[in-house]
């Protein structure tokens, strides 16, 4: 399977990592707006053809692209890739509005490739045990407490890095948490409220924000997210059960009394990247939706949606 990996940057990284874990995986490209950056990370995984445009990449014989690009490109270049013939797996979030997460569904619908996007809690090891737990009629959830908290003040990546772009705590954060509740719950969101605090003066966005979910089955979701928490930092999640608490830290379980889960049987690996990537290539082999397809995760973005027009008004 002959892949193009679009941007070099911390999630980029954490895929080309993945994907060399994968038996018949060959990354062929690697697509960067800088070319000397993009020559050394390509140097370092032994990647032969580096590009400075997606449109140069599309003209190889490449199966499939994983899009690791700023958020406000996600949508377009989704589309792009597919019109191109090429299966994509885009990063979360999707897109920034409904209207281009409809577009995206639409060019799917129309070519027939298939179109992934990066909901990695549904692939954590930590999140596919309670999971496996709730399938298998073992517990359900009542309640979902969930704290995204960094300290981005300024633009910067997960490796701590300058970048050019706005992260968004709603589009791209909270898109996280939505889909994974609604997953967990195995039921619809009916009501969704959300509150923010004050726009940064630079960034333009808040930079606290506290959202409110209930699925149709009575499920509950509590979701606090900041940018001015300064540590610990990541996302935590509470699982509230009616036959237990677990709480997931990405890949890592502890139950309610902090009581260590070995979840490193789950699955292949204890990568959560490393899988979704798994998943994605998979798919294509098998000629299969994949897990978190853009089709099985589209309702979250219709209650992104919702919550920024409230947010708005």
């Amino acid at each position: 399977m002959k892949v193009i990996v679009v941007g070099p940057g911390a999630f980029g990284i954490k895929h080309l990592d993945g994907l060399k874990n994968i038996d018949g995986a060959e990354v062929v490209g690697l697509v960067g707006r800088n070319a000397e950056k993009t020559q050394a990370v390509a140097n370092d995984y032994g990647i032969p053809n580096v590009y400075t445009s997606l449109e140069d990449a599309l003209e190889s014989d490449a199966d499939a692209v994983i899009l690791c690009t700023p958020t406000q490109q996600h949508a377009a270049q989704s589309i792009q890739c597919m019109k191109a013939g090429k299966h994509v797996q885009v990063e979360i979030p999707l897109a920034d509005s409904w209207e281009d997460s409809e577009a995206v569904v639409k060019t799917q619908q129309e070519t027939g490739k298939i179109c992934m996007v990066g909901h990695t809690r549904r692939f954590n090891p930590s999140h596919q045990y309670v999971h496996n737990k709730i399938t298998a009629g073992e517990l359900n959830i009542q309640q979902m407490d969930v704290q995204t908290y960094f300290f981005r003040r300024k633009n910067i990546n997960a490796k701590g890095e300058p970048r050019s772009w706005t992260d968004h705590l709603l589009w791209h954060h909270a898109a996280h948490t939505v889909d994974l509740f609604e997953y967990q719950a195995g039921s619809p969101i009916v009501k969704a409220n959300a509150i923010q605090g004050p726009i940064h003066p630079e960034l333009g966005i808040a930079l606290d924000m506290s959202i409110q979910l209930q699925a149709e089955n009575g499920a509950i979701c509590t979701l606090s997210l900041s940018f001015n928490n300064d540590g610990p930092l990541g996302t935590f999640f509470r699982y509230i059960c009616d036959n237990g608490t677990y709480i997931a830290r990405y890949d890592d379980l502890v139950d309610g009394r902090e009581n260590a889960i070995d979840v490193s049987k789950v699955d292949v690996s204890m990568n959560g990247i490393e899988l979704q990537d798994r998943e994605f290539l998979a798919a294509i082999k098998e000629g299969r939706e994949p897990n978190s397809s853009v089709h099985k995760v589209i309702n979250c973005y219709k209650v992104l949606h919702d919550l920024e027009q409230q947010l708005n008004a």
